[in-house]
């Protein structure tokens, strides 16, 4: 299902994010259940799901995804069934396969980026690359959570990290896309 946000708000929002000049962060994360909706380059919202906030301890958010796989078909791609989204690319969900914590803060939205973690292949091509992974960089902004894209090589999470509780993408694993060349480049959770 593809939902339109004609808001003017959200468009300005949106390209001033882009540019770097969006709202500053918010003190507070974000409570109660909020949809979570990749975007794409046109600003056609793909609702893929739900995320319920609620407080944990020592400051922290904890957090529930329920992705809803069945706006998802399902592909058999190198030898797995994969549950994807199709458009100008496939799109498939790669839930992160490790123990996670599942809490987040508002200066530190690592894990829930590991638990958005996608995979996109073109249309036509054969096979799952996973170097073609798709890491989406969170920040809270006025009262949202908003994503872009970057690439990432997926191939790391083939053995769990030597440490679970710290989240394996970092700041150098992480590199920026030509988000013009991908489908989904962005992510709202509202």
């Amino acid at each position: 299902m593809c939902v339109h946000r004609s808001s003017l708000y959200g468009v300005v929002l949106a390209m001033l994010w882009l540019a770097g000049l969006g709202p500053a962060q918010a003190e507070t994360l974000l409570d109660g259940q909020r949809d979570v909706i990749l975007v794409d380059a046109a600003g056609a919202e793909f609702p893929i799901g739900t995320i319920t906030f609620s407080p944990a301890s020592d400051g922290l958010t904890a957090y529930q995804l329920d992705v809803d796989y069945r706006r998802f078909k399902d592909f058999f791609l190198s030898m797995k069934e994969m549950k994807c989204l199709e458009g100008r690319e496939i799109w498939c969900h790669i839930p992160y396969p490790y123990q996670n914590p599942r809490t987040v803060s508002a200066t530190d939205l690592r894990w829930l980026e590991h638990d958005l973690l996608f995979m996109f292949k073109r249309v036509g091509e054969f096979g799952a690359n996973f170097w073609n992974g798709m890491y989406y960089r969170l920040s809270l902004q006025d009262g949202e959570i908003l994503g872009l894209a970057h690439a990432v090589d997926l191939n790391q999470l083939a053995a769990p990290p030597e440490d679970l509780t710290v989240p394996p993408f970092g700041e150098f694993d992480v590199a920026e896309t030509s988000l013009d060349e991908r489908w989904l480049p962005g992510l709202v959770i509202r």
